[in-house]
């Protein structure tokens, strides 16, 4: 793989542990790439941590790697069913990889399998802190759906 991917999957990894959520720290490693500002990048992806607003669904570094997979193949005329079964193809590809990985794309499952409480009702997040970073598998998650999508790029 190309040092450059190596980089953003390092840099997805860094953001994370900065303190951005899963999904922006997925998404920020690679908008630059099509043109996203960084601030723009940090608020589309706010809303995906957390497992989607905190209520541990689909997993947060999933849902990066997903908008990043729309930005790559996305089509943009509603008509163009040919265009949406390809990025919707493109979108499973990575998704079912990343389940393959990892064990599941839920955020509370994946939060389970590590042992961590899984809170759902709050939309507080958890405080930062060594605690976190031990326990929590966020990080490898962040890594791994940034991998996956360096990957993709790296064969085109």
């Amino acid at each position: 793989m190309k040092q450059e991917y190596e980089d953003r999957i390092q840099r997805a990894v860094d953001y994370f542990k900065e303190g951005y959520n899963c999904s922006q720290a997925v998404f920020l490693a690679f908008a630059d790439i099509y043109g996203i500002e960084e601030e723009t990048a940090k608020r589309l992806s706010a809303g995906f941590g957390g497992g989607v607003g905190r209520m541990r669904m689909m997993c947060g570094a999933v849902s990066g790697m997903v908008m990043l997979a729309g930005l790559e193949t996305g089509q943009t005329e509603g008509g163009d069913s040919a265009g949406k079964a390809n990025c919707y193809q493109e979108v499973q590809s990575m998704v079912n990889l990343f389940k393959e990985r990892n064990g599941s794309v839920i955020c509370a499952e994946l939060l389970a399998m590590n042992g961590c409480k899984v809170v759902t009702n709050s939309n507080i997040p958890d405080d930062r802190n060594a605690e976190y970073y031990k326990k929590r598998p966020c990080a490898q998650k962040v890594a791994s759906a940034a991998r996956i999508f360096a990957e993709y790029l790296d064969k085109k």
